[in-house]
Formats: structure tokens, sequence, C-alpha cells
């Protein structure tokens, strides 16, 4: 009989953890390409978090790393650092983590962290892209997924999914409507990571041993 080698992912959140979930119901304790599939840790700068308890009920560690009392980003950083490497993940995930990481807490995982973004770089990096593409007057708006690198919201993208945007549409319409798309493509990229199929070469994505292009893979 053959063991499988679980592939490992740790993920960090700050709030209600909806991606977590998606994550959780489509790849937690799965087989992928002969391999297990393991949500091992659920990490998160605030207690309060809902995503926490997404995690406890399915039985995955879970840890707070609180930045009350920290001084210094890099401190902050140094102490999520030592509750990443207790788990020795194969790819961080994050997942609603509102916090700026350091150039080297990011340089020390690059590679091997992504991120899902609510916006279609690389438009709206940062916050309140619903509203701001809205302002905009844009007809689509949707979401990413892109590796971290040390510039905020700017490392290559690896796939995105459209959606319209309406007259009518108040920011949580919009909202609403990309958080159905992100819970499609953010375990698909896992997917493709576990599996070897994706990984990141001199600042660019690579799935299938082709470089993506700016806006990531686009279906023929």
């Amino acid at each position: 009989m053959t063991t499988l080698v679980t592939k490992k992912i740790v993920v960090l959140i700050s709030g209600n953890g909806t991606n977590l979930q998606a994550i959780i119901d489509k790849l937690h304790n799965s087989e992928l390409a002969n391999q297990k599939v393991e949500v091992v840790a659920v990490i998160s700068n605030k207690a309060d978090a809902y995503g926490l308890q997404r995690a406890s009920d399915a039985g995955i560690n879970t840890q707070v790393v609180l930045s009350e009392g920290i001084n210094s980003r890099e401190q902050y950083d140094l102490l999520l650092s030592e509750a990443i490497d207790t788990f020795q993940p194969d790819l961080i995930l994050m997942a609603g983590f509102m916090r700026i990481l350091s150039t080297q807490f990011v340089n020390k995982y690059i590679g091997k962290m992504l991120n899902i973004h609510p916006s279609l770089l690389p438009k709206y990096q940062g916050v309140n892209t619903h509203q701001r593409a809205i302002d905009a007057g844009d007809s689509e708006h949707g979401a990413s997924v892109h590796f971290v690198t040390p510039e905020l919201d700017s490392g290559p993208t690896v796939l995105q999914a459209k959606v319209p945007v309406f007259a009518e549409d108040t920011a949580e319409d919009l909202a609403e409507r990309v958080l159905t798309q992100e819970h499609l493509i953010y375990p698909l990229v896992t997917q493709w990571f576990l599996s070897e199929r994706l990984m990141m070469v001199n600042s660019q994505a690579v799935l299938d041993g082709e470089i993506l292009p700016e806006n990531g893979y686009a279906a023929d």
C-alpha cells in the first residue's frame, strides 16, 4: 500500500473566513495527484475572527497572534513566522488577512504564499475595491488570485474571475457577487500549486511550464 505524501496548508485570516471555508470544503483531507491535502493550521491576528470557529469545527489547529502591544511590523511578523514554521507548510494562503506584511517576512516565503484580492488586478489595489469600481463606472469587476510579493497586491496574477457591474449595484451587492467567484477560483489555484503545476519563477507565474500573462490564466 502506497503511503500518501501530505501537502500542508496554513491559512491566515482576520475575519469571517468564507474563503477559508471554501478551502476546507474542497481540499481539506482530500487526495490530489496521489497526495493528501491538509489544512494544518489557521492563524488569525484577531481573537474574535469567526474563521477560527470554522477551523475548530473542522478539527483544524488554530492560533491567534495578536498585534496589540507589538512595537513594529517586523516584530509582529517574526512572531507570525514562528507560528507558521511550527507547522512547516508547503503553502500559505492569505484569506482576508488584513495586515501589510514586511518585506523580510514576504521574502522568507516567496513563491509559496498566495492571496486572493477582490479586484481585477492591477486595478484597485488596497481596500474599498467594490465602491471604487462602482465610482469609476466600470462595467466589470472581479477577483484575482496572485502570488504574494513585498509590494502590496502586486505579485504575479495566476487567475481572475470577472463579474458584471450593474447600474443599481451597491458595494455590498458587488461584494457578494465577487465573493461567489472567489470561492471557486481560490481552491482551484491552490490545487494547481499543490499538484506542482503552478510555481513562481523569476517574479512570474508559471502554469504547466508556460509563463502566464499579466492578468493570469485565460482559457482559450
